[in-house]
């Protein structure tokens, strides 16, 4: 059973481990900055998505929610990150709002709407659950499949990785921190005998995994290419 209570040791190596997790997302949180800058600058989205911040906020929302003493037992550090994630999401949809064309406006203000009813709805659903292990499961539930698609996400980039042979569109930094992140909450969940939170961050360690690897050959790869002759001597 999950919610047994950790030893004194556990307890120290989950709080270090959650500690360098809270860290390790902050790099992950900033990592959209330049993206903004260059919105701001220009006074336009252009074809940037507001889908990704939209799908992060909800996140961010229902991962605070399963932290909160309400549903789960000594997980202040999930609710940390996951609240601070959520005020910069916040943070980066409203300036997308504000630099954005009408049609974009207008889809983005209904989808921001619809996160805000979605976890109104969950809240609202999961209190009416008295059982609290029940409770605490419906929540873990939710939040574990909403991190497992997540951490999916970059699936797409891999691919892309494969057919192209290029790291371009695969930033180092931010599949370092990804990793980094999902590591230190894999051993948060382990050290916490959570599995709502090893399960899905276990998995997005394997992903970091996959996306360092692949940068690292493709990168050493492009580099000997580019070594090369251009003109083979006869």
């Amino acid at each position: 059973m999950f919610l047994s209570v950790p030893t004194d040791t556990f307890t120290v190596c989950r709080d270090a481990a959650g500690i360098a997790g809270n860290i390790f997302a902050f790099g992950l949180f900033v990592s959209p900055i330049p993206t903004f800058r260059r919105i701001i600058r220009n006074q336009s989205t252009e074809h940037f998505s507001g889908l990704p911040y939209i799908y992060a906020l909800l996140n961010c929302l229902i991962c605070t929610w399963y932290g909160t003493p309400l549903i789960s037992y000594d997980n202040v550090l999930v609710l940390t990150v996951n609240s601070i994630g959520a005020v910069f999401q916040i943070a980066y949809i409203i300036l997308f709002i504000i630099n954005a064309d009408k049609e974009k406006k207008m889809k983005m203000l209904g989808l921001l709407l619809a996160v805000f009813g979605l976890i109104a709805i969950i809240i609202a659903g999961s209190l009416q659950i008295v059982d609290r292990e029940i409770r605490w499961i419906f929540v873990g539930l939710l939040s574990c499949a909403s991190l497992i698609s997540m951490f999916a996400s970059p699936l797409f980039i891999i691919n892309l990785v494969i057919r192209t042979k290029s790291v371009e569109f695969m930033p180092f930094y931010l599949s370092l921190s990804t990793f980094l992140m999902s590591t230190s909450f894999f051993l948060y969940g382990i050290f916490n005998l959570d599995a709502f939170i090893y399960v899905p961050n276990g998995i997005g360690t394997i992903l970091g995994i996959v996306q360092l690897a692949l940068y690292f050959y493709f990168k050493r790869k492009s580099v000997e290419d580019s070594r090369e002759p251009l003109v083979s001597n006869v």
